[in-house]
């Protein structure tokens, strides 16, 4: 949009005429986070018009406004209104305080984003919004209700950023697998079949992350039928003790969602599921920490995001009583990520002397090797092996010589497919 306006994109570090920073507020880290890098702005250049959007700006906006030398504050929705807005102050050196009612708004705000300069997969938002109101969780209140992205629209943005040399796209949202439940006749499960059969050219669909209780035996149809859609789900956990699931107010138990996870194998043999836990929930005895590692163990997770509970003001959950030590927290962070360590390798091992297909996405320095590259194989396995710079966005195949983690050794075979237009 500014790009379209005649402006120029700098480097942070640089002196700007405009700072635009995008907030984030799902932690009160990320709260804070958010200030010192709006006072870092401010400090660089004291002239500059500084514009302050994303969550934390939608969840706060008064409390931005308070910031000296902030001038604009646009929250999660009306960002096309943020050129008009600066363009208004420049006129009147007044502050603008353009957020509204998250709550009200039902329509999807189409933004495109024709090209990833430092990427060579594109992300492609098909859906804002939750309606969980998990207890942990302030996103509702910053992001709004569900709405979903129109399927044409989605449809001829996936052509955009495929003729623009994307050969994967990651589907995102904040409960992707929600699309369509906000329209009539229209799901999630027929918009990756008309993603499959109507974007020419496109080579990997992925789905960024998927909840078990809106994996509905349509989705899993299409993921058996699928051609295109990468063996790699991202299915949230956040315990697998029933009754800290109920205190979370999560919609699914363990059984069920365990019950999702051997179908979707079924449809994908050789699935890798990553997945996020919460350690250290409000009343989480060793009982239930154990209920939860064992559970890990037994669905055999490919990767584990962990997170210990951090209190999130104005949420249920940060006002529970028996909140966990923070000692006892990090004890158990580390198990589980000893854990998701093990696990990775296992899963890594069953593909040794495979022949994998990999989009390498960069070079690493190594000194040993200055031609490493890394990149991903469609089931989200990290390798690295000696290739050169022009493999780079190209679907390449490469065997799998060593499983470790983070990375796999590889050796390169051959390449597949032409490069994509984006650069690193």
């Amino acid at each position: 949009m500014f790009m379209d306006n005649g402006y120029e994109r700098v480097d942070f570090d640089h002196d700007a005429d405009v700072y635009v920073i995008n907030t984030c507020t799902v932690t009160n880290t990320g709260d804070k986070k958010s200030r010192q890098i709006i006072r870092r702005a401010v400090r660089k250049n004291p002239e500059a018009i500084v514009c302050v959007t994303g969550c934390y700006a939608q969840t706060s906006p008064g409390e931005i406004m308070e910031i000296p030398g902030v001038d604009i504050v646009v929250g999660t929705q009306d960002r096309k209104k943020m050129i008009g807005y600066i363009e208004e102050h420049q006129k009147t050196r007044e502050p603008i305080n353009g957020v509204t009612n998250i709550m009200k708004n039902r329509v999807f705000e189409e933004m495109d984003v024709p090209e990833f300069t430092d990427r060579t997969r594109a992300s492609l938002k098909i859906q804002e919004g939750c309606n969980n109101f998990c207890t942990f969780c302030i996103i509702p209140w910053s992001r709004g209700l569900l709405r979903s992205r129109d399927p044409e629209s989605v449809v001829l943005q996936a052509q955009k950023l495929v003729d623009a040399g994307y050969k994967e796209i990651v589907l995102t949202g904040i409960h992707t697998a929600g699309y369509g439940e906000d329209m009539k006749d229209y799901n999630f499960a027929m918009l990756l079949h008309d993603l499959e059969t109507k974007v020419d050219g496109l080579k990997r669909i992925r789905i960024s992350s998927i909840e078990a209780s809106q994996i509905t035996d349509e989705v899993i149809e299409a993921l058996d039928r699928s051609e295109k859609i990468v063996r790699h789900l991202h299915i949230p956990l956040q315990s697998g003790s029933d009754t800290v699931l109920g205190r979370m107010r999560r919609k699914y138990s363990s059984a069920f969602y365990k019950e999702k996870v051997n179908k979707i194998r079924k449809a994908l043999p050789d699935l890798a599921i990553t997945s996020d836990v919460i350690v250290g929930f409000p009343g989480e005895t060793d009982k239930e920490f154990m209920e939860t590692y064992n559970f890990i163990k037994e669905v055999g997770y490919s990767e584990l995001h962990v997170f210990p509970f951090s209190r999130r003001t104005g949420t249920p959950a940060a006002r529970m009583k028996d909140q966990v030590d923070e000692d006892l927290k990090n004890e158990r962070v580390h198990r589980l990520i000893e854990l998701s360590d093990q696990l990775a390798k296992e899963y890594a091992s069953q593909f040794e002397d495979e022949v994998l297909e990999v989009i390498p996405e960069e070079r690493i320095l190594d000194d040993n090797h200055p031609e490493m590259l890394v990149g991903y194989t469609d089931n989200y396995l990290k390798v690295r092996f000696a290739g050169t710079p022009e493999m780079i966005g190209k679907i390449v195949r490469v065997k799998l010589t060593k499983a470790g983690y983070p990375y796999n050794e590889g050796t390169f075979v051959r390449i597949m497919e032409s490069a994509t237009h984006a650069t690193v």
